[in-house]
């Protein structure tokens, strides 16, 4: 009988993890139970994906406010820093703030409008066009933002982050200075010691603000990217990707994970005889239509892969087939010339037509975002996500 089901994915339920705990084992006894109860079979380039906070929480890759202080401290001096183009977040950023608050004397944020680098908004386009504000020339003070557009709230979170970062900074014992630019730049002018909190686009930050004579520039991938009296660490990204894990903490994004995927695929191997595909998976990569919050605060959606999930999909559009080469067939005759088109198809359709649309991203962004949706932030306890079928096309029976 031929096959209906297509790709299918499954969120699913595993214990409650705790530093220390050895999440090879409980990887791979999930996935093993499930198929053992009942709920899928396991077959070669299935897919598991495991979720990044859980690898770094049983590596314990924990750091705390003063460790963030003592590293911001050494780095940049201790005196007046500037903080340029944080995200506007309780979760991301506050406790990294309050943490560089506390190593120095004086924080000066400068803040991107109206939006930050993820999409929140701090003020709305409309807004900036009423008031005739310029986002690409024009620098506001603090008192100036406000007597522009008064204190307004995140559409989602309701949350005054302006106000909200002054308080942090101060509540740490700080002076605390806010500025709005989009020109990383600006920042010279009230310091020349920076560090650059912008995730996807710090490189240019970082080149920009030294030729233009900073003394010191410290990306958020540049702290914490070594121990710190024992702490946890990322030594790739630092804090990037990090969370808020307690008022006092932060969990980091995980290390090894390259190591880890490649032990969990080889002792699925041993117990099931099948090669199963592994990936950790962050934020995936999408944005919210209503919000406009594009998903991806972590450097980067999979910190680690197996070779099988290297590469981006090659695909035909089969609405493209049959709107026009096939537009005269139709029934049995319609899928058999597609079945045939898809097998004879070139290993490289990349500026084809019969390709467009499909959006050719890396696999791992596009299976990271689907485990993201599927797995969610909150109380599903789906921390392991397993997927069959993804890399069928319809000649698969």
């Amino acid at each position: 009988m031929e096959r209906i089901v297509g790709t299918v994915v499954r969120g699913l339920r595993a214990p409650i993890v705790k530093n220390g705990d050895d999440l090879r084992k409980i990887v791979v006894d999930t996935v093993m139970q499930a198929a053992e109860n009942g709920e899928f079979a396991i077959r070669d380039r299935d897919i598991l994906a495991v979720t990044e906070s859980i690898v770094a929480r049983a590596q314990n890759n924990y750091c705390s406010v003063d460790d963030i202080a003592e590293d911001v401290r050494t780095k940049l001096g201790g005196e007046t820093i500037g903080i340029v183009f944080p995200i506007t977040s309780r979760n991301r950023f506050s406790i990294v703030l309050r943490g560089f608050a506390k190593g120095a004397k004086k924080v000066v944020v400068q803040l991107s409008y109206p939006s930050d680098e993820v999409g929140n908004h701090i003020v709305s386009e409309d807004m900036l066009e009423e008031k005739g504000v310029d986002p690409y020339k024009d620098v506001l003070t603090e008192e100036q933002f406000v007597a522009l557009f008064g204190r307004p709230k995140h559409q989602f979170t309701g949350m005054d982050y302006v106000s909200y970062y002054r308080q942090v900074i101060e509540d740490a014992g700080a002076e605390a200075e806010i500025v709005f630019s989009n020109d990383p730049r600006t920042i010279l002018q009230y310091t020349k010691k920076v560090l650059t909190c912008d995730i996807h686009t710090r490189a240019r930050s970082k080149r920009l603000l030294l030729a233009a004579g900073a003394e010191t520039v410290c990306g958020m991938d540049d702290i914490m990217n070594a121990p710190i009296n024992g702490s946890g660490y990322n030594d790739r990204y630092g804090l990037l990707g990090s969370n808020k894990a307690t008022e006092d903490t932060v969990k980091l994004f995980p290390v090894n994970c390259q190591e880890f995927v490649e032990d969990v695929q080889a002792q699925l191997k041993e117990r099931s005889g099948k090669d199963v595909e592994v990936m950790v998976y962050g934020d995936g990569a999408f944005k919210d239509p209503v919000g406009k919050i594009w998903e991806l605060a972590d450097p980067v959606v999979s910190p680690g892969y197996t070779k099988g999930l290297e590469g981006t999909p090659n695909e035909l559009k089969l609405k493209y087939l049959a709107d026009n080469e096939y537009a005269d067939l139709t029934g049995e005759e319609l899928k058999e010339a597609i079945r045939r088109k898809i097998e004879e198809k070139d290993a490289d359709l990349v500026g084809q037509m019969v390709s467009e649309g499909t959006t050719p991203r890396h696999l791992t962004d596009l299976i990271g975002s689907l485990c993201d949706l599927t797995s969610g932030s909150g109380d599903k306890g789906t921390p392991f996500v397993y997927i069959q079928g993804y890399f069928d096309n319809y000649t698969k029976d």
